[in-house]
């Protein structure tokens, strides 16, 4: 089967769960950011400053990864910058055919200049309505909700998640906790996952990319995580296509995989594009969703996402097609709501494509 193009995976909907804010700003805005508060770049030029945001992510070298995010985070930290980004990532999103996105950020990140935590999610929330209105007026409909983050080396989690329960009705569809897997078990965090299932809040775990299977039974059994951010290491729990005891258990429970294939390249949690397990796992049915991580890192989007693997695994508009259903049938948002986009924008447009 021939690839698909990428220009043509453009005009198709998309659905897309796992994207990190910070990771995600456009070049010319983090320098123009960044001249307006003094913060000194690696690079003052937006076209070599994208360059070296990939190369630093590609380098292997987990401090240059990490310097990455110091930069966009730094030119995060007014309600002007936070406004502005927020906007300009959904209108990029809606420019790529994405109709669904879940946008995680981490508020205790954004407080180096006084803002509240609240500020924080007022800001990001005004720049999400601005651009969604403006990508509708453009004829690009998205519908944005955002997962707040708290920092699992830290001590917040508990006050994040009263954050995002307390904004629920005004934009935050959920939780989610972040950060270097090793030494920083989500059992650290387990009074603020008791809390948000008390208030029958949903959240997701970044779990079973750096580190391996302990991280997904912890997230699942301990912490009762509804969806796992990675989660590439449960092929750890699969030998020749048998399933092990948890594998079966994420299969079975139709556990969604917020996958983020050139991410995990970057991070060696995959080899390459053809060799990421997204393709055993799909072929064995789990619940695959295929997402961007931080579309400035690694210098992606949802559609080139799914170029590369159409190439790589000879895909074509029923995966697509089956990816992008997973992806909604696993959002935050209402079941209805869900359902509505599903069969209003998503099934109708792939309809005509699959001719």
């Amino acid at each position: 089967m021939t690839a698909i193009s990428y220009d043509d995976i453009v005009k198709a909907p998309k659905a897309l769960l796992h994207d990190h804010l910070d990771g995600g700003l456009r070049p010319a805005t983090i320098v123009e950011l960044a001249d307006a508060v003094g913060h000194q770049l690696p690079e003052t030029d937006p076209a070599r400053l994208g360059e070296w945001f990939v190369a630093a992510a590609d380098s292997g070298s987990l401090e240059r990864y990490l310097e990455t995010f110091a930069h966009t985070v730094a030119v995060m930290q007014t309600e002007e910058g936070l406004h502005r980004v927020a906007k300009e990532c959904a209108l990029d999103l809606a420019a790529d055919g994405v109709v669904y996105a879940e946008i995680r950020y981490a508020p205790e990140q954004h407080l180096e200049s006084g803002l509240t935590l609240d500020q924080v999610v007022d800001a990001v929330h005004a720049g999400f309505q601005e651009g969604t209105a403006e990508a509708a007026a453009q004829g690009r409909r998205i519908r944005v909700g955002t997962l707040l983050t708290a920092m699992r080396h830290a001590a917040r989690s508990q006050e994040i998640a009263e954050l995002a329960v307390r904004y629920r009705d005004q934009g935050v569809v959920g939780f989610d906790i972040a950060g270097a897997e090793a030494g920083f078990p989500p059992t650290r965090h387990l009074d603020a996952f008791e809390y948000l299932q008390r208030e029958n809040f949903h959240f997701t775990i970044h779990a079973g990319e750096a580190f391996g299977l302990p991280s997904i039974w912890q997230a699942i059994q301990w912490c009762g995580a509804d969806r796992l951010g990675h989660g590439v290491r449960i092929v750890d729990d699969i030998t020749a296509g048998k399933l092990g005891r948890l594998a079966s258990y994420v299969r079975d429970k139709r556990i969604p995989l917020e996958l983020c294939p050139s991410s995990n390249v970057q991070t060696g949690a995959a080899a390459s594009i053809a060799e990421h397990p997204i393709g055993l796992l799909k072929d064995l049915r789990f619940r695959v969703t295929v997402n961007t991580d931080n579309r400035l890192m690694s210098g992606t989007s949802m559609s080139k996402e799914m170029a590369l693997l159409s190439e790589a695994f000879g895909w074509g508009w029923s995966e697509l097609q089956w990816l992008t259903i997973n992806a909604m049938k696993s959002a935050f948002i209402p079941y209805d709501e869900r359902l509505a986009i599903i069969n209003d924008e998503i099934k109708p447009a792939y309809a005509k494509l699959l001719g």
